[in-house]
């Protein structure tokens, strides 16, 4: 490697990860993710009878227990039911069982994953999902503008806010050399080529320490990789060949650190924003990243953003992917589809409405 080639990537990680802390400190996002169809609205319930889906590994779980199980009983409800994670079942039989339970909200205490997984289970239930984040990217709950850092105030929200119905999306994942077939939900952004290597290449130990920002150090080490042909076909038109880096697949786009990776996704609008990217080189993804940072709207032929409610992608040889941070393995295929309006989520009650208030 260059000493020039060397200098570029050190100058663009610390970039990054100057720009990223000074929008977590002070740059709170001005975009937010609006409704499209509809405004947030009350959810009209009186009593409640809460279920709640907690990851026990996560450091705050406890806390969030005692702070649900406080706020039910202020309320003068029935105690909450808990389930709990486990290494084999991350809240699938769990999700079964809250609504067996006769839930009227399903409260999620965890990371991205575990929220992935309930919110694959609620869909088209007209169950609502309550937020408690408890991760490190903590995506779904930044794109419906919660404070991941205030833990009161995500289970007053969960408990108490309105509720609005969001899209989310699936992922069937095919690989012709191993025959091996999966199918996924997600709710902020999948991907398949490098953003799948840098989650998978990420260094635990360092994740725990500095949290979201140890993704930087991954994507310097593979931003030196090579372009690879795949087809692409939206809402089924013909297909076209591209030689890409990576292609994210946005349900919305903001992303940790302040930064509006997609400023036109849309929660709830039925569609996805399908970015293809292709540099051949640091300045490539210089220029990409400048472009994110300060949402230039010039075109960038190494960048291009298109609009579909379902996208096929076929490559030649195996591709990693990811669902909102989780590695699912690797594809020859990929066929990615939004499913709109499908999921009922609790969100901040609109100023000057309380939770069973009349607008």
């Amino acid at each position: 490697m260059s000493d020039l080639f060397l200098y570029v990537l050190i100058v663009g990680a610390l970039a990054f990860a100057v720009s990223s802390w000074w929008g977590v400190r002070s740059l709170k996002a001005l975009h937010a993710r609006s409704a499209v169809q509809e405004d947030p609205h009350a959810h009209g319930l009186g009593r409640q009878r809460v279920a709640v889906v907690l990851n026990p590994t996560k450091a705050k779980s406890a806390e969030a227990r005692a702070a649900i199980q406080r706020a039910c009983l202020t309320a003068g409800w029935e105690a909450p039911r808990f389930f709990e994670t486990t290494a084999d079942d991350p809240g699938h039989s769990q999700v079964r069982a809250a609504l067996a339970f006769g839930a009227d909200v399903v409260l999620v205490g965890g990371g991205d994953g575990t929220v992935r997984v309930v919110a694959e289970s609620l869909a088209h239930t007209g169950v609502a999902m309550g937020l408690i984040p408890l991760g490190t990217g903590n995506l779904l709950a930044r794109n419906v503008d919660l404070d991941i850092y205030d833990l009161q105030g995500n289970v007053q929200t969960a408990l108490f806010g309105h509720q609005r119905y969001i899209d989310t999306a699936r992922m069937a994942i095919e690989n012709a050399q191993t025959g091996r077939t999966s199918k996924h939900a997600f709710l902020v952004i999948a991907g398949i080529g490098m953003d799948a290597e840098v989650v998978g290449d990420t260094n635990d130990g360092l994740k725990r320490a500095v949290g979201w920002l140890a993704y930087t150090e991954a994507g310097v080490r593979h931003l030196q990789g090579r372009r690879k042909k795949v087809s692409i076909s939206l809402d089924g038109q013909p297909e076209q060949s591209r030689k890409i880096r990576s292609v994210l697949f946005a349900n919305c786009g903001l992303v940790p650190g302040g930064i509006d990776l997609i400023p036109q996704a849309m929660i709830d609008d039925g569609m996805l924003d399908v970015v293809v990217m292709s540099p051949r080189s640091a300045v490539g993804w210089m220029a990409m990243y400048a472009k994110i940072l300060f949402k230039h709207k010039r075109h960038l032929p190494v960048m291009s953003v298109y609009r579909s409610g379902r996208v096929v992608i076929k490559c030649p040889e195996p591709m990693p992917t990811q669902l909102d941070g989780d590695i699912t393995g690797e594809a020859t295929k990929v066929t990615v589809q939004v499913d709109p309006r499908s999921l009922l989520i609790r969100v901040r009650a609109l100023p000057g409405i309380g939770a069973g208030g009349v607008a």
